[in-house]
C-alpha cells in the first residue's frame, strides 16, 4: 500500500488540504447558507460541522456561502448617535446665541417644516440606501411635486397631494422593475428615472408661483413628530435579524450578477416604489412652505442632502445596516446647522455645499458601522478538532489498525535454518 493511498490523505490530509477534511465535507450536503444542512444533534458527529451550533445557522444573513454568522454589532450606532445628539445640542446653543428667537415661535415651526420636508426624503433614502439599492431620483421628484403643486395648489391640497403622489409612485414601480427584472444597481436606474422627471421640469422656462392658501407651519409640530416617529420605528422594526436581513438580502457579497431571489426583489422593488411618494410629499411641504415662487431646478442639492442625511445617521452605503435614531439627528443637525450659517452671513455654505459635506462625512461614517458593526464571525472562534464521521466508513477501517505489532514466535528465526538439514543434503 503506498503512502498516497486514500487512507492516509483522509488521516494525514496534503498540500492541496492539509486539514484532511476535504472527503468529509463532500460528503455532506450543503445547505441554502452554505455551511451543511444538519441539526445541531447530527453536528456532534458530523467531523468539521461541529464547530457549527444550531443557533449560529439561524443567525446567519441571507447571503448564500458568502455571508457571516452572527448578528451586526448596534454598539457602533449607539456611540454615534450620542455624537450626534451632542453635535445638534451644539449648534442649537451657538444658534441661540446668535439668535435668540430662532428656536421659538414661527422661526421653529418654519426650522420644523423644513426638518419634515428633508427627513421625508432623508427616509426615503434610507430606505432604499438598507434595501442596497439607493435612489438618486429623490430631487428631481421632490422639485417636480413642488412645481405641481405651485401651479394647482388652489384646486385642492388633498388632491393634488395625490396627483403628485400617484405620479411619483408610478414612476418608483417603474424603476423598481427595471431594477428587479434586469438585476442592475438601484442608483443607475434612478439615475434614468431622475433624468426622465427632468424633462417634465425642463417644460417650466421660468419660476412658478404657488397657487392656494395652504400654509404647513399651521402643522409643523404634527409634521416633524409624524416623520420622527415614523423614523423611529423603523430604525427599530431595523434592529430585528429577521427584518434587517431581509430588507438588506439584495446587498451583494460575491458576484453582483447573482440574483439574490425572489423575496429580495420583492422587498427592493417595494422600497423604490414607496420612496418616490416620500420624495413627492416632502416636495409639496418645500413649495408650500417657500417664501417665494418655486424655480425649476435639476433637485441634484435635495437628493445630496437627502442621501447625506441617511449616510451621516449611520446607514450604511452599502446597505443592510443602520442606526434607530441616526436619521432624525442627522436631518435636526443638517436644518439646525444651516439656519446657524445663515445668521453668521456664510454665504458660501449653499445647500449643495452642504449636502456635499454630509455625503462625505457620511461615507466615513460608512466605513466606522462596516468595520465596527459586522459581526462575530465564526471564523474568529478557536477551530475544534472534528470527530471522525461514522458514516463514512473510515472508523471502521480505522479501528481495525493496530499500533501494536503482531505478537512474534518464541522460536528463533535462526533456529527455523536446521544446520544438520543442509549438512546432509549432498548425500
Amino acid at each position: 500500500m503506498g503512502y498516497d493511498d486514500s487512507i492516509y490523505r483522509r488521516r494525514g490530509g496534503d498540500s492541496a488540504d492539509p486539514t484532511g477534511l476535504g472527503d468529509y465535507r463532500d460528503s455532506y450536503p450543503t445547505g441554502d447558507f452554505g455551511i451543511g444542512d444538519i441539526s445541531a444533534a447530527d453536528s456532534a458527529d458530523a467531523g468539521g460541522r461541529s464547530a457549527v451550533p444550531a443557533a449560529v445557522l439561524d443567525d446567519v444573513f441571507d447571503d448564500p456561502a458568502d455571508g457571516e454568522p452572527g448578528r451586526d454589532r448596534l454598539a457602533v450606532h449607539v456611540v454615534w448617535e450620542v455624537v450626534l445628539l451632542l453635535a445638534v445640542a451644539a449648534v442649537g446653543y451657538l444658534l441661540s446665541l446668535e439668535d435668540s428667537g430662532a428656536l421659538r415661535g414661527a422661526a421653529l415651526e418654519q426650522l420644523l417644516v423644513a426638518g419634515a420636508a428633508l427627513g421625508l426624503l432623508a427616509m426615503a433614502a434610507g430606505l432604499t440606501l438598507r434595501a442596497a439599492a439607493v435612489n438618486l431620483a429623490l430631487g428631481p421628484v421632490a422639485v417636480a411635486a413642488a412645481l405641481h403643486f405651485a401651479e394647482n395648489g388652489d384646486r385642492g391640497v388633498v388632491p393634488t397631494i395625490a396627483q403628485a403622489a400617484g405620479a411619483a409612485l408610478a414612476l418608483g414601480v417603474a424603476v423598481a422593475l427595471v431594477v428587479v427584472v434586469f438585476h442592475v444597481p438601484g442608483w443607475a436606474a434612478s439615475l434614468a428615472g431622475g433624468l426622465a422627471t427632468l424633462v417634465f421640469i425642463a417644460r417650466r422656462p421660468g419660476p412658478v408661483g404657488v397657487q392656494g392658501a395652504y400654509d404647513p407651519t399651521d402643522h409643523a409640530l404634527y409634521l416633524f413628530v409624524g416623520f420622527a416617529v415614523i423614523a423611529v420605528l423603523g430604525g427599530l422594526f431595523g434592529t430585528v435579524k429577521a427584518v434587517r436581513r431581509s430588507v438588506g438580502r439584495f446587498r451583494p457579497v460575491a458576484d453582483p450578477a447573482r440574483r439574490r431571489g425572489t423575496v429580495a426583489a420583492l422587498l427592493t422593488g417595494g422600497a423604490i416604489a414607496i420612496s418616490m411618494p416620500l420624495a413627492a410629499v416632502a416636495g409639496v411641504l418645500i413649495a408650500a412652505s417657500a417664501d417665494g415662487p418655486v424655480s425649476p431646478s435639476s433637485g441634484i442639492e435635495w437628493t445630496g442632502l437627502a442621501v447625506g442625511a441617511a449616510l451621516l445617521g449611520g446607514t450604511s452605503a452599502y446597505g443592510r445596516r443602520g442606526g434607530v435614531l441616526g436619521t432624525v439627528l442627522a436631518v435636526a443637525l443638517l436644518v439646525v446647522g444651516q439656519r446657524y450659517a445663515a445668521e453668521r452671513g456664510w454665504t458660501e455654505v449653499t445647500p449643495v455645499a452642504l449636502a456635499a459635506g454630509a455625503v462625505v462625512l457620511g461615507l466615513v461614517v460608512t466605513r466606522l458601522v462596516e468595520t465596527l458593526g459586522r459581526p462575530k464571525s465564526a471564523s474568529d472562534e478557536p477551530w475544534r478538532e472534528p470527530a471522525t464521521p461514522r458514516s463514512s466508513g473510515y472508523s471502521d477501517r480505522a479501528d481495525s489498525w493496530s499500533s501494536a505489532l503482531p505478537a512474534q514466535p518464541t522460536e528463533s528465526r535462526a533456529d527455523s535454518w536446521d544446520t544438520d538439514r543442509w549438512s546432509t543434503g549432498g548425500r
